[in-house]
């Protein structure tokens, strides 16, 4: 098993070393149609991985699902990666809106917005393996940590129904408060670089305080969403890869869908809907455990509700009133 992880791990390292390393080895700006390919691409490889997880646990390739905790067989492991997967893409367009917010608030030049989520999403991937493996170990050792998770996430579809995300002040993050404290921060960006000198001294620029604040938003979004899929699996590695290829693609969805997600208006009434409906079915997962099959079909139609109201409402708008 542990090969399979180290086998995951070097895919991921081989992503990202070619998203920065060969595709965006100079700073530029992503087009709508080049993000879109990019979106595609990890999706289709997120599909695929899902089809290798049906042999993987059928047939315990490398020792796969004879861990405890581990799906009992291929099909259940199989539709739980999708059904995890779907619920960690879905909760990462609320990040879609709160990265667009940061660098409005920030004027992030649209030439240096790649390298801010790049860095911002390598770490990312860091925090969520360290928070799914806490997460795995409490619920493992105190089986009442599942209500807890149940109970933080009917809490935050409350607080995403009252809280505006217009109103971010990210100059109140900790983390850029304690950074202007420790280093200097130049007036201006420099490039695409996050220290300079500047008067003979070491300074950070803007772009590093923007990368602080898009890891420490992660933060509090993955307090949402690691929770959400423990809801669905707890199975480390399936909670782990589904985390991680939503992630993957979360850099070109940004660059897709970002100008377009006004239009969607009943998007995150939709969102606000699945988490709760996710943490409902963890405080009954011991009483009444939803089929996964169910929570998919709620999960995508919520969603499918959400996307053909807007777009009805988006209609109906821009049809000029007849007299």
């Amino acid at each position: 098993m542990i090969w399979l992880w180290i086998g995951f791990l070097v895919f991921v390292g081989v992503m990202l070393a070619l998203d920065l390393g060969v595709f965006h080895k100079k700073a530029s700006v992503v087009s709508t149609k080049e993000a879109l390919v990019w979106t595609f691409f990890c999706v289709v490889l997120a599909l695929l991985f899902n089809a290798a997880i049906y042999p993987m646990y059928e047939y315990h390739w490398l020792g796969v699902g004879l861990a405890e905790g581990a799906e009992p067989n291929g099909r259940e492991a199989a539709l739980k990666f999708f059904t995890g997967y779907i619920v960690e893409q879905s909760l990462s367009l609320d990040n879609v809106f709160i990265i667009a917010v940061i660098f409005n608030y920030f004027c992030v030049p649209a030439i240096y917005q790649h390298r801010a989520l790049f860095w911002g999403i390598l770490g990312a991937i860091v925090m969520r393996g360290a928070m799914i493996l806490a997460g795995s170990a409490l619920i493992h050792r105190f089986e009442w940590m599942i209500y807890v998770f149940g109970v933080l996430l009917i809490l935050t579809a409350v607080k995403m129904l009252v809280v505006q995300t217009e109103n971010l002040e990210p100059e109140k993050n900790p983390l850029v408060r304690l950074a202007r404290k420790l280093f200097r921060v130049t007036p201006c960006f420099v490039e695409d670089h996050f220290f300079v000198r500047l008067d003979g001294k070491w300074a950070v620029t803007p772009l590093l305080i923007v990368v602080l604040v898009i890891e420490s938003t992660d933060v509090l979004f993955a307090v949402d969403s690691i929770p959400a899929i423990f809801a669905v699996t707890r199975d480390p590695f399936i909670v782990f890869t589904s985390n991680i290829f939503a992630i993957l693609s979360l850099r070109s969805l940004y660059f897709a869908v970002a100008g377009m997600m006004t239009k969607f208006r009943y998007l995150k009434s939709s969102l606000v809907f699945v988490l709760a409906f996710v943490g409902v079915k963890m405080l009954l997962s011991h009483y009444y455990p939803i089929p996964t099959i169910v929570s998919l079909s709620v999960i995508i139609g919520t969603l499918l509700v959400g996307v053909l109201a807007s777009m009805y409402a988006a209609g109906k708008k821009s049809v000029p009133p007849t007299e």
